[in-house]
């Protein structure tokens, strides 16, 4: 039986300024269905969710709905009342007036938790919360109630790691179609089954996520190498990552895996961490910044940092993750210089040539066009060995030669992004630091920015709650847990993940117990075969983590001070490793 189409696009063309962002685009979304859409920032993405939720009219075509349908919709700046409470916002005044009508439903609970609304306060009024936490309540407001289809513009957009994970749990678990966009590539993987590319005015769909979207717009690129030659090229390296990384990435059953094999076997691994490493030793010397002792103090009392010692050496690519308001950014102006500590120092080393990416996008000189701001910095620069004009590495970053001329005033917010970040690497810094650097990013600037960074000798230090970037460029990862600590996570990502959720839970043990005797044990299976995945990937983490470690150790083997320190942080993997391994031998005993 075919499936039954909720939304159904004929023939739909739309354009703007003479230019057609959809061009004769037919369409179906079908009940159930989970689909993600990705493109270039411009592309036409938000003009296809609009033309679908009916907030907007094509030039020509037809949009057809089923009746009855009830479309839940997130826009990327979704309007709230300047006054009024969060709990009118989000449960609405008269569908949920006494709170014993929404306080038994576990749904609507798990929603407001998950998104840290008791956390707010749902008497709060809403004109007083800052734009994250706006975005949060646009979000909720949408998840608590039940609808056919969900359309979310972005909705990853000012969530931390561990908000973006419970996202991907709940929409999961959740009925009815979804309609996402995004440019977090692993909420994609997690969440979604198909995937819309929107570009030169047609839409292409592909089976899977994210992984299978590179897969498949590699093969494609392949047989037209003529036009998509540089392309082709990252969209294979992109992909040989992802075959060589966590094995669940790349265990759908749709995959094609002799196809994705003959494409990637001459693929180099991504980068060569030992050489970089040995390269960046010779740039910056062995000391590029020691964090001594440092406490950090905001109001009366609250230590964001507290008596932490940390060191980052050359060649090193540490990702920094954390809740909201845990002191990253904090930590990253505390290196290049822009707050001083209360107590302790910053050591910095006398070769380091920092460049710091900001959240804010303020310095850029609005009056000159983007050639022109980029040449302000230099007309040329050396990266990864291979010196490029300003013009070119603009092209790099999606500013083909006919936008050059375009004033930086004129420019999106993403363009924005993109300018500021292109003339940070014309300086030819010797350290990276880049906070939250997938803000406005589209996917093709962010593969392009990681095959870069990829030959890039130096460190690179990043904040990022997209957690595919951290695990993509950086080789290890420490965490800002709330206490004023800074935790090294062997296990990276899915460490920080399992820490908070224990956090949680010692915190709520009570209310987590009596949820967890609500299951079915339908409900218990399907949670055992998650944190099956979860494990693997974590193990796969630890593995890599543990060659490098090995990799390490013979570097440096003349060096017996950090022979013994990178032997502390080996015995330290190996074990966790060990103890996964068992837990996941165990579960999977439970399962069979």
């Amino acid at each position: 039986m075919a499936p039954v189409n909720l939304i159904n696009l004929e023939s739909v063309s739309k354009g703007f300024g003479g230019r057609a962002v959809l061009d004769e685009v037919s369409l179906g979304i079908a009940v159930g269905e989970r689909i993600g859409v990705v493109g270039r920032n411009g592309g036409g993405k938000t003009t296809l969710l609009n033309i679908l939720s009916r907030d907007e009219s094509p030039d020509s075509g037809r949009v057809t709905h089923s009746r009855d349908l009830r479309i839940g919709a997130l826009p990327q700046t979704a309007a709230l009342p300047t006054a009024g409470l969060i709990r009118d916002v989000v449960l609405g005044a008269d569908s949920f007036a006494a709170e014993h009508e929404w306080a038994g439903d576990a749904g609507i609970r798990a929603v407001l938790d998950g998104l840290g609304l008791h956390g707010l306060g749902l008497d709060s009024e809403v004109g007083r919360l800052s734009g994250g936490e706006r975005r949060r309540v646009a979000l909720a407001a949408r998840l608590v109630h039940d609808t056919d289809l969900l359309v979310l513009d972005e909705p990853t957009n000012h969530l931390d790691v561990e908000g973006v994970a419970w996202l991907a749990e709940h929409l999961i678990a959740r009925r009815g179609a979804l309609l996402v966009v995004t440019h977090d590539r692993w909420f994609l993987d997690a969440v979604v089954r198909t995937t819309w590319e929107v570009a030169d005015g047609a839409v292409r769909s592909y089976d899977g996520g994210y992984a299978a979207y590179v897969l498949a717009r590699a093969e494609r690129d392949r047989l037209d190498a003529a036009t998509e030659a540089r392309r082709a090229n990252l969209m294979r390296k992109e992909l040989a990552w992802l075959r060589r990384g966590p094995p669940a990435r790349t265990s759908k059953p749709q995959f094609r895996i002799d196809a994705a094999q003959a494409l990637i076997e001459d693929e180099p691994p991504a980068r060569d961490s030992v050489a970089i490493q040995a390269f960046a030793t010779r740039r910056l010397g062995k000391t590029v910044y020691d964090v001594e002792d440092v406490t950090v103090t905001v109001g009366a009392d609250r230590r964001l940092l507290d008596d932490v010692t940390w060191r980052v050496g050359p060649g090193d690519r540490i990702g920094i993750v954390g809740i909201n308001g845990s002191g990253k950014s904090t930590l990253m102006r505390l290196l290049v210089g822009d707050l001083a500590p209360d107590i302790g120092r910053v050591v910095v080393g006398k070769t380091v040539a920092p460049a710091y990416l900001s959240q804010e996008v303020t310095e850029l000189p609005s009056t000159l066009r983007v050639l022109e701001a980029v040449t302000e910095i230099a007309s040329r620069a050396t990266l990864g060995g291979v010196e490029m004009s300003a013009s070119s590495l603009a092209e790099r970053f999606g500013f083909p030669a006919a936008q050059q001329w375009t004033p930086v005033g004129e420019l999106s917010g993403g363009e924005r992004r993109r300018l500021q970040l292109l003339r940070l690497l014309m300086a030819e810094p010797n350290v990276l630091l880049l906070d939250e650097p997938t803000n406005d990013l589209d996917i093709d600037t962010l593969t392009a920015l990681e095959d870069l960074l990829d030959s890039w000798a130096g460190t690179v230090i990043v904040v990022s709650h997209d957690r595919y970037l951290v695990e993509r460029v950086c080789d290890s990862v420490v965490a800002l847990l709330g206490d004023g600590k800074l935790a090294t996570l062997p296990g990276g990502v899915e460490e920080y993940l399992t820490r908070r959720r224990a956090i949680e839970s010692s915190t709520d043990a009570p209310a987590t117990q009596s949820r967890g005797d609500s299951r079915t044990g339908q409900a218990q299976a399907r949670a055992s075969r998650k944190e099956l995945g979860r494990l693997e990937r974590q193990i796969a983490t630890l593995q890599r983590r543990e060659a490098a470690l090995h990799d390490d150790l013979a570097k440096h083997a003349t060096d017996y001070e950090k022979v013994a320190e990178l032997n502390a942080t080996l015995l330290s993997v190996v074990a966790q490793r060990e103890e996964h391994e068992t837990q996941w031998l165990e579960l999977a005993d439970e399962l069979d």
